[in-house]
């Protein structure tokens, strides 16, 4: 559908690519990985080599050299196969690598940047914290500023790649009389004193990422890895979700394509009353809202992707790709069980996996429920 629109050769070559190394390396692993919570260490490293890391960061700082188009493309195809392994890349490439490419010092797009989208180490984003999560404004994480260093304290939760990072975009009250815009940020060498990684999440879906709580405690960070000048951090934040938000919209969409291809795939071969059920009207109309869906959704993230690349505002049109892909991802799964029946409410046919996984795209990177915000305060500035 995309090829005669919008995909020129190197959009397909990346695309192709990604399918290929996730259909034949991961969907292998996928369910196992699901199982036993483990992180796919292998895999990642696979995917940095192919420069799935940093799809949109400069090769002269460790990525692959090309737009936002070409990261949603690939992004979708990995999703397809493990949403956790989707949401790994998700993370390291818009809420890690990003933040450091617009608003990182030439030192350190060299120390922190090139090592990340090379894929040699990760990033994680840490916002979040126990009575923060909606309302990043009002986080109790501080720095303290001692002559050349800053001194965090405070905890964060909910940390996609949190025990595995390297690197931690991380978000501390510098001044607290200026509310928001007391906000700084910083990158965090996750190896310094003072930084610990506490419980992992037992989780409903994503189960082979680390969602971890961090804790910093008199964590010294040098005034060199302040990201931005001081305040500076809920803009930051802000403008990073944004492109977070199209990355969220490309792995629901990449879920939603695994649970449709299972499910029209099992309505051909499963047969009651004495026909495939693929010739049911019900079925056929489920299929057929299935598809709709889908396309429709991927066109938004399509379009969010291309006004994030031409350099365009693209926070209201990210908003909605990831409201409606996210809203979209938990309705075909759902289908996609109704389609298989009692054989969907078991493991062995994989959809509910993907049903598990699809509920927390509605969840992180902003609710449903902050898409409709971020959407209706640009409606209605309009």
């Amino acid at each position: 559908m995309l090829d005669n629109l919008f995909l020129q050769e190197e959009h397909k070559l990346i695309r192709d690519t990604a399918r290929k190394f996730a259909q034949t390396r991961i969907v292998p692993e996928a369910s196992e990985l699901d199982k036993n919570h483990r992180f796919p260490k292998e895999i990642i490293s696979e995917m940095g080599k192919l420069g799935l890391m940093g799809v949109a960061i400069p090769q002269e700082f460790g990525g692959a050299g090309m737009d936002v188009l070409s990261y949603y493309l690939a992004l979708e195809e990995i999703s397809v196969a493990c949403a956790s392994t989707g949401v790994i890349m998700s993370v390291n490439n818009s809420l890690s690598c990003d933040p450091i490419l617009k608003f990182g010092t030439d030192a350190q797009k060299k120390e922190f940047l090139v090592p990340m989208a090379s894929g040699k180490v990760l990033g994680c984003f840490c916002l979040t914290e126990p009575q923060a999560g909606s309302d990043p404004a009002g986080m109790k994480t501080t720095a303290v500023r001692e002559k050349d260093y800053y001194i965090l304290n405070g905890t964060k939760n909910f940390i996609t790649n949190g025990a595995e990072a390297r690197f931690a975009i991380t978000f501390a009250i510098t001044d607290k009389a200026k509310g928001h815009k007391g906000i700084t940020a910083f990158v965090v060498d996750t190896k310094s004193t003072g930084f610990r990684v506490g419980k992992l999440e037992e989780k409903l879906g994503i189960r082979a990422s680390s969602t971890a709580e961090i804790h910093f405690q008199n964590c010294r960070v040098p005034v060199s890895q302040r990201l931005g000048e001081e305040g500076d951090g809920f803009k930051i934040a802000m403008m990073t979700l944004d492109s977070g938000r199209i990355g969220i919209a490309a792995q629901a969409i990449g879920i939603s394509r695994a649970a449709y291809e299972r499910a029209v795939s099992y309505a051909k071969e499963r047969e009651q009353f004495g026909s495939p059920i693929a010739q049911f009207q019900a079925i056929q109309f489920m299929i057929a809202d299935m598809a709709t869906k889908i396309d429709a959704a991927r066109l938004l993230a399509v379009r969010a992707a291309m006004k994030k690349d031409r350099k365009e505002r693209f926070s209201k049109e990210a908003a909605m790709a990831k409201l409606f892909a996210s809203e979209t991802a938990m309705w075909v799964t759902s289908k996609a069980i109704q389609i298989h029946g009692g054989y969907g409410y078991c493991n062995e046919y994989q959809v509910e996996r993907h049903y598990r996984d699809a509920k927390i795209t509605e969840i992180y990177e902003g609710t449903s429920e902050i898409q409709r915000l971020v959407i209706a305060s640009h409606e209605l500035k309009e």
